[in-house]
């Protein structure tokens, strides 16, 4: 197996020992967020940070009745015009804490007296130095490039400051069952077939709500490791013109597990299937005919399992076209952008 299989696979183990050994931390992060009070929540995020940023925002908005905007760290470091950041807090996210821009973000919300967090795998990064509240992802080293355990850590410790927010302790069980959930996730697409997108010039990759965050990783694994030109979008979105671009043979890849959206994703198949789209369906739904299983899961947390197949898949695609998933061209571990 690649590298990147290996670390994919690593995140059962990962998540559990983030569930243990991160609570007393989530637990102390959220305290001190309930005295604060913030009516909005800020995220500084690059990357696959910033697709945990998107489940953030649905997470932070549904659970706690926060208003989530993400940064523009360019404001603080290109333009020199950091916004007011007074009455909300800020959550930085970064698997390694190196990059510049966001460690900016932070540096200005200690100077504006503001709650400042970071979620980073890197406890001793210039992140978390600059942070007043650090949560280690505790992944451990990731070797490939594509991240995917610490993306699904960024995931769980975001719903762990959530469900510690809101002081709910049916949703502190719910987490405890995620890495079993995960591990079942691997278990049911032990090998994915990615034929149908594997001659593709391009790729469409579809969720709503809480998955607008994982159709938006999936494509960024495929842009990284396929070399695909794949475009991730809430399927709302996409009727508003993008639908336009299905054509018969149209690989769309439908992130649909269990919950308030599935209906409307049943529907969106069928539309898609009229349209002689290739439709790949990532559910615990028998009636999407999923090529890309998961176990149902509360939706809330359905981003860490969903992702799972989502991660396999992107490393098959890359294999059918002839790909090595542990060197991207171009790219290195770590990105520092100013």
């Amino acid at each position: 197996m690649s590298l990147l299989e290996d670390e994919i696979r690593e995140q059962p183990a990962t998540l559990a020992r983030l569930l243990d050994e991160g609570r007393a931390d989530a637990e102390r992060i959220a305290a001190d967020l309930r005295r604060a009070a913030p009516m909005f929540l800020v995220i500084a995020a690059r990357g696959s940070s910033d697709n945990a940023a998107r489940y953030a925002q649905y997470l932070f908005g549904a659970h706690n009745r926060l208003v989530v905007a993400l940064a523009s760290p360019s404001l603080h470091t290109l333009y020199r015009a950091a916004p007011s950041l007074r009455g909300g807090a800020v959550l930085a996210l970064s698997q390694s804490g190196q990059s510049p821009d966001i460690v900016a973000v932070v540096a200005e919300a200690r100077r504006q007296g503001v709650l400042a967090l970071a979620l980073t795998n890197d406890p001793a990064s210039p992140l978390a130095r600059a942070a007043s509240h650090v949560l280690a992802l505790r992944a451990g080293e990731e070797r490939a490039v594509a991240a995917s355990k610490s993306y699904t850590a960024e995931l769980t410790a975001l719903a762990m400051l959530s469900a510690e927010l809101a002081d709910d302790e049916a949703r502190r069980r719910e987490l405890g069952e995620l890495p079993a959930a995960v591990a079942a996730a691997l278990e049911a697409n032990p090998a994915p077939d990615a034929a149908v997108a594997a001659g593709a010039e391009r790729l469409v990759v579809l969720g709503r709500g809480f998955s607008v965050s994982t159709a938006h990783e999936i494509a960024l694994k495929v842009k990284e490791t396929g070399y695909l030109l794949a475009e991730a979008s809430s399927w709302a979105d996409f009727e508003h013109g993008p639908m336009a671009l299905v054509e018969p043979g149209f690989p769309a890849l439908l992130v649909a597990p269990s919950g308030v959206t599935v209906d409307d994703a049943m529907a969106l198949r069928a539309r898609l299937l009229a349209r002689g789209a290739h439709v790949i369906a990532l559910s615990d739904r028998d009636e999407l005919r999923p090529s890309l299983r998961m176990p149902r899961v509360p939706e809330w947390l359905s981003p860490a399992v969903a992702i799972v197949p989502g991660q396999l898949w992107a490393v098959a695609l890359a294999r059918a076209r002839g790909l090595d998933p542990d060197a991207p061209r171009g790219l290195s571990k770590v990105t520092r952008t100013l």
